[in-house]
C-alpha cells in the first residue's frame, strides 16, 4: 500500500501541472492505478492513457539583449538595405521621406553599405555578415531599414541585415508583405533577437503597381517604420519569444488518452494534423537498442532553430511517425542529412520544394522497404516519409506559415529505394556506389522536388530517342513553372528498369547519359527570356528594363549561342538561339519503381546531401529476435 500510495502522489503532482525533475536515469512514470482525470478534466480508465515524452530539441541559440531604440531620427545615420520586391521603389520614396521629415538625418542605401544575407548558424563564419557589421560600424549607423519580405527565401536573407545590426547595437526593422511578418519573427527569434520590429506592407509587392508602391510606402510603412525605431521594446513583446528548457529529456510532459494525446501534440505543433502513436517512454527505449549510441548523445543541431537533436528525440519522432524500431539507424542518418545547407536551404520558399528520400545498400532489402510499384505508399516507406515531416518539426524547427511559406502548402515527403538487383543486371553502378561508397555499404540520400507525378512514357527502345525525350522533359522541368528561375537546377530523374535497360545498351554509365543530356538538353533563348521577364520569381524587372534589354542581358549571362534546331521544336530554321539547362554533378539518375513499365520521372528541386547509416554491432542479433535474415543474404557482387 505504501507504495501505492507514492505513485498517487507522484500523479496528484503531475496533473497539478508541475513537472517532477528526475535524474536522468531513472525518468517519471506517470500511470493511472484505478480511475484520474487528464488535464483536460476527462474520466481516464487504467489501460486507457498514456504518459508521453517531447519530441522537441532543445534550442542553442541564447536572446541577445537587445539595445534600446532611438528618441528620435533628426540628425541620425539610416541604412536602407536589402533589394528584395521592388525595393528599387519603395526605398528612394522612403529615402525621400526620411529626408523631408528628418532634414539633419542621414540616409545610406544599398549600393552604398550592402546587406549582411542570411545570418549564419551558430559556429559558421559568413564574411558577409561580418563585413556589413563593419561597415556599418565605420559609418556610425544608428539604425537599419530592410526589405522587402515577400518571400520564404527572400525573408531570412533581408531579416538577417537586420539581426546583424541589432547583435551590434543598433536598431532594425524589416518590411514585410502581410503573411510573412511571422515569418520575420521566427527568423529572428530562432537567431538570438527576442523582439524583432517589422512594418508591414499591404498586399504583394510585385502585383502592385508603381503608383501603388509609392502611395503604400508614403501612407502605410513609413508611419509604421518610425514608431518600430523609436518607440520602446515592450514585456510583451519579450514575453513572446520566451522558452523555458524544463525538466529532462525523457520525462513525461502529458498523459491522456489516444485522442488527448493527439489534441494535445496538434495544439502545441508537434504534429502535422494525423494521428500520432503516443511516444511513450518504452516504445521510445526499444528504438534504442537499434543504435549503439547514447540516448543523450547528439546526433545533430538542426537549422533553422538551430535545436540540438539527440538520439532520444530522433525515437520519439520514429515513434509518433509509426516507424519500426528497427529502421532506427536510417533515421539517425536522415536526421544528420537534414542539417546539410544543400539540403535545407530552399525549404521556405513559396514555391514549395518538397523533401523525400531514398536508400541504398542491403538493409533497405533486409527491412523490406520497397523500390517496386507503389513504393512510396508501401507502409514502411511511408513510416519514414513521416518521420521527414514530423522531423523538418520538432527537431529542424520549420512550421507552416511561420518559415515553410509554401503558397499552397506541400505534399507529405516520402521514401524511395533504388532498385540495386536492376542496376546489376543491366550494368549501372547504383547511386551510393557512384559517389565512392562501397556495393554493400547503406546509405540514405535526403532531397527535395518541386513536383511529384505526370511522368513520361517513351514508346521507344531506341536509346537515342529516350535520351532526347529525357532531354526534352528536362527543359520542360526547370526551376519554377516555365522555367522562369534560375538557370540551372538540381534534378532527380527516376528510371524503370525497361527504360535504364534500354539506355544502357548505349549508354555504359549514368555519366555518359548525363554529358549527352548535357550537350542535348538545351532550350530556345525566347522562351526563356519570356519566362524569365514575365514570371520572374522576385522584383518585375518591366518596371526598370525593356525585354529587348532583357534578352541581351540573359544571352551573355546564360551562354546562349546559335545550335542546331532541338528536335522537338516545330520550326523550319535548321539553328536557333539556345542556352544549356542542365550542367554537371546537378543531376541523380535513380533506377526504381514499377519493374514492368516503361516509366521515366523527371523532378528538379534542391541539392542532395548523402549520409552513411551506421548499424548497431549486434545488428544480427536484433534483427534474428526481430524474425530477419542476416544481413549478409542481401549483399550484393
Amino acid at each position: 500500500m505504501k507504495f501505492i500510495n507514492m505513485k498517487k502522489v507522484l500523479l496528484l503532482i503531475f496533473l497539478c501541472g508541475v513537472y517532477a525533475m528526475t535524474s536522468a536515469q531513472t525518468p517519471q512514470r506517470v500511470v493511472c492505478d484505478e480511475t484520474c482525470k487528464t488535464e483536460t478534466g476527462a474520466a481516464v480508465v487504467k489501460g486507457d492513457g498514456f504518459a508521453v515524452v517531447s519530441p522537441v530539441g532543445r534550442g542553442t541559440v541564447q536572446m541577445i539583449e537587445m539595445a534600446p531604440r532611438l528618441t528620435t531620427l533628426e540628425g541620425k545615420t539610416i541604412a536602407l538595405v536589402g533589394g528584395s520586391f521592388m525595393a528599387r521603389t519603395t526605398h528612394p520614396e522612403l529615402k525621400r521621406l526620411f529626408e523631408k521629415n528628418y532634414p539633419t538625418c542621414r540616409i545610406i542605401l544599398l549600393d552604398e553599405i550592402g546587406s549582411a544575407g542570411v545570418y549564419p548558424a551558430p559556429g559558421v563564419t559568413r564574411r558577409s555578415k561580418d563585413e556589413f557589421q563593419e561597415r556599418l560600424r565605420s559609418m556610425r549607423v544608428d539604425a537599419v531599414v530592410s526589405g522587402n519580405c515577400g518571400c520564404g527565401l527572400c525573408t531570412p536573407k533581408e531579416v538577417g541585415s537586420c539581426i546583424a545590426a541589432e547583435y551590434i547595437g543598433i536598431p532594425a526593422v524589416a518590411i514585410a508583405a502581410p503573411t510573412f511578418t511571422e515569418q520575420v519573427f521566427y527568423t529572428s527569434t530562432n537567431n538570438g533577437v527576442p523582439a524583432p520590429r517589422v512594418a508591414e506592407y499591404p498586399g504583394a509587392f510585385a502585383s502592385h503597381t508603381n503608383d501603388e508602391l509609392i502611395k503604400n510606402t508614403r501612407e502605410v510603412l513609413f508611419p509604421q517604420i518610425v514608431k518600430a525605431l523609436t518607440s520602446p521594446i515592450t514585456a510583451e513583446e519579450l514575453a513572446r519569444s520566451a522558452k523555458s528548457n524544463q525538466g529532462g529529456l525523457r520525462d513525461d510532459i502529458f498523459y491522456g488518452t489516444f485522442q488527448e494525446v493527439n489534441d494535445h501534440f496538434r495544439e502545441m505543433n508537434w504534429s502535422d494534423g494525423l494521428p500520432i502513436v503516443p511516444p511513450t517512454f518504452e516504445k521510445v527505449s526499444e528504438f534504442l537498442r537499434y543504435t549503439d549510441k547514447k540516448w543523450d548523445e547528439t546526433v545533430a543541431v538542426l537549422p533553422v532553430a538551430h535545436r540540438n537533436t539527440t538520439v532520444w528525440h530522433v525515437a520519439v519522432n520514429g515513434v509518433m511517425a509509426g516507424c519500426k524500431p528497427e529502421y532506427m539507424p536510417i533515421l539517425i542518418a536522415m536526421t544528420k542529412a537534414m542539417g546539410a545547407g544543400s539540403f535545407r536551404r530552399t525549404l521556405a520558399s513559396t514555391h514549395a520544394w518538397v523533401p523525400y528520400c531514398w536508400l541504398n545498400g542491403p538493409v533497405a532489402r533486409q527491412l523490406g522497404i520497397d523500390c517496386e510499384q507503389g513504393e512510396i505508399n508501401e507502409a514502411a516507406n511511408a513510416s519514414i516519409g513521416r518521420f521527414m515531416s514530423l522531423a523538418l518539426m520538432n527537431l529542424a524547427g520549420y512550421y507552416i506559415k511561420q518559415n515553410r511559406m509554401g503558397t499552397f502548402g506541400y505534399p507529405m515527403p516520402w521514401c524511395l529505394v533504388e532498385d540495386e538487383v536492376a542496376c546489376r543486371e543491366i550494368g549501372w553502378k547504383p547511386y551510393h556506389a557512384r559517389l565512392g561508397y562501397q556495393m554493400n555499404d547503406n546509405t540514405v540520400t535526403t532531397c527535395s522536388t518541386l513536383l511529384w507525378g505526370n511522368n513520361m512514357a517513351p514508346s521507344t527502345t531506341n536509346p537515342q530517342k529516350i535520351m532526347e525525350l529525357l532531354a526534352w522533359d528536362i527543359t520542360e522541368r526547370c526551376q519554377f513553372a516555365l522555367g522562369s528561375g534560375k538557370q540551372f537546377t538540381y534534378r532527380t530523374i527516376l528510371l524503370t528498369k525497361p527504360i535504364a535497360k534500354n539506355l544502357a545498351t548505349k549508354y555504359r554509365t549514368p555519366f555518359a547519359l548525363e554529358q549527352d543530356l548535357i550537350r542535348t538538353a538545351r532550350r530556345s533563348l525566347n522562351e526563356r527570356v519570356f519566362a524569365n521577364y514575365y514570371a520572374n520569381p522576385g522584383s518585375n524587372p518591366e518596371e526598370r528594363h525593356p525585354i529587348r534589354n532583357w534578352k541581351g542581358h540573359l544571352t551573355r549571362t546564360e551562354g546562349a549561342s546559335m545550335t542546331p534546331t532541338p528536335v522537338w521544336y516545330d520550326t523550319p530554321e535548321t539553328e536557333i538561339m539556345t542556352i544549356p539547362t542542365m550542367k554537371e554533378d546537378m543531376t541523380a539518375f535513380i533506377v526504381t519503381g514499377d519493374s514492368s513499365r516503361n516509366k521515366v520521372q523527371t523532378m528538379p528541386g534542391g541539392g542532395f546531401e548523402t549520409v552513411y547509416i551506421e548499424l548497431p554491432r549486434d545488428w544480427d542479433k536484433l534483427m534474428q529476435e526481430r524474425g530477419y535474415k542476416p544481413i549478409s543474404e542481401y549483399y550484393l557482387k
